[in-house]
């Protein structure tokens, strides 16, 4: 299983329109992509502006038509000039999970 976390700050202003293309992107894996196993987004409880994903994949595959997909380039496109720093993003072969 691969995954990845993602630490994204929106600029001070841009929180609501950070959050809308995060939740974007869920909608879009959520309806396309049932290779991802998992996709978490959260905002931070005492820095708004910080937001982080986490990312679950069966595989580099499944990853790479996230990445590659039109809902990753929409958020893109709006979260480039809103982003306040380069967003921080660890990529991992998770080791262990807890299943719901």
């Amino acid at each position: 299983m691969l995954a990845i976390t993602a630490i994204i700050r929106a600029k001070k202003g841009h929180e609501p329109a950070m959050r809308q293309a995060l939740l974007d992107v869920v909608e879009h894996v959520r309806a396309n992509e049932p290779s991802t196993v998992g996709y978490y987004v959260s905002q931070d409880v005492d820095s708004p502006r910080i937001f982080s994903t986490y990312e679950r994949y069966l595989d580099q595959a499944a990853m790479d038509r996230h990445n590659n997909s039109p809902a990753v380039a929409r958020f893109f496109e709006v979260a480039k000039p809103i982003l306040d720093g380069e967003v921080i993003v660890v990529l991992a072969n998770e080791i262990a999970s807890k299943r719901e």
